[in-house]
């Protein structure tokens, strides 16, 4: 009885067609849980794979550094310009009348390019010439997957280089377009964009934990300026890091979501623009297409008039700072060659004292 009346049931279910409603939103709903539950896990997954290769691209980079470093008992600058004292200079060297940037503009991203496994490109570039010389077209245009994050949005392609007004800069007549860069340099607590040139003096501070300052001569001379490791014409040995190359700050992130930063050069007369817009956000000279700085820095406050000191992410949102899309921070390369991932939140004195080369301050935990 009790077999027979298992085989009857079976074979009443074996004649149903399809499923009832019921039992099909029982599933929907079902499936709907499980991709609620694992497509975070999923995105997590991916972003811990992508965060891991940018950290793999700025430990290329950072040793690469190192090799030029060997190479010629130098860093290489933060860009090559020729050097000018009063502003003048060969109409070849198309001097900015303003910054005194010019010619050839090469930044540190090209001086490692054979480095980097990319002698193919190095090798047909002439450093005496300019970065926008027509013999150069198509190679700085490249795009390098070393200096590209896989979580940075707003672009992977070259981009064409603006003047102050956000329109094509051109030279001789022709706009300059140049590959893009996620990862920048950096030029230390002050930062010397548009004032080390025709600006016959610039306020630095003296002191970053009670804000005192000093006002500094620089007749075109960044170094009387700038206190990290890249600057303009700066030729930083190892021996120049008395604060401790584990203790500074050589490179970091900078998503093109906020600018677009190159791993070409500065071309002079040319501006970064922001490309949203927030209360301390505006414009800045050339040398922020390949540098940036940590703060304070005497020519920049906020709106209180308070000195500002922005890690990765502050929200100053400057086209001269770094500027991650990592959940939580960003990478940053040290003169060591280490490489660490930054809280958004990291202490702000704490940041600009691993931001200086040569100041004595002492770097807590962070």
């Amino acid at each position: 009885m009790l077999f027979g009346g298992l085989w009857k049931l079976w074979g009443e279910n074996m004649n149903r067609r399809g499923f009832t409603l019921i039992e099909l939103l029982v599933v929907i709903a079902i499936i709907a849980l499980l991709v609620a539950l694992l497509l975070p896990a999923v995105q997590q997954a991916r972003e811990a794979a992508r965060r891991s290769q940018c950290k793999n691209n700025l430990k290329q980079i950072v040793l690469a550094l190192h090799n030029y470093h060997d190479a010629h008992s130098c860093f290489p600058a933060g860009y090559f310009s020729y050097g000018t004292n009063n502003g003048s200079g060969p109409a070849w060297a198309n001097i900015d009348a303003n910054t005194w940037d010019a010619a050839p503009g090469w930044g540190w991203g090209a001086s490692i390019l054979p480095y980097l496994e990319q002698t193919a490109i190095a090798d047909q570039m002439d450093s005496r010439l300019p970065i926008w010389h027509s013999q150069h077209n198509g190679l700085v245009t490249a795009k390098l997957s070393v200096f590209l994050c896989p979580s940075a949005s707003g672009g992977d392609d070259a981009f064409t280089v603006q003047d102050s007004t956000a329109n094509p800069l051109l030279i001789a007549g022709n706009q300059i377009r140049l590959g893009r860069s996620h990862y920048v340099a950096s030029h230390g607590q002050e930062s010397c964009w548009g004032e080390c040139g025709a600006t016959p003096a610039n306020v630095v501070f003296s002191d970053i934990y009670t804000f005192t300052t000093k006002s500094v001569a620089v007749n075109g001379d960044v170094s009387k300026v700038a206190d990290g490791p890249f600057y303009r014409n700066s030729h930083t040995k190892f021996r120049d890091a008395t604060d401790g190359l584990s203790n500074t700050i050589f490179l970091g992130e900078h998503s093109p979501k906020l600018s677009e930063k190159t791993w070409v050069g500065v071309v002079p007369g040319a501006f970064t623009h922001p490309r949203f817009s927030s209360p301390e956000n505006s414009p800045d000279a050339a040398a922020t297409l390949t540098l940036v700085h940590i703060g304070p820095s005497g020519g920049e406050l906020d709106i209180t008039g308070f000195p500002i000191i922005h890690p990765v992410n502050f929200p100053t949102y400057h086209v001269g700072q770094m500027y991650s899309e990592h959940p939580g921070g960003g990478h940053i390369a040290l003169g060591d060659g280490s490489v660490r991932f930054v809280s958004e939140n990291v202490d702000l004195i704490t940041f600009a004292e691993l931001a200086s080369l040569s100041e004595g301050e002492v770097v807590g935990e962070y």
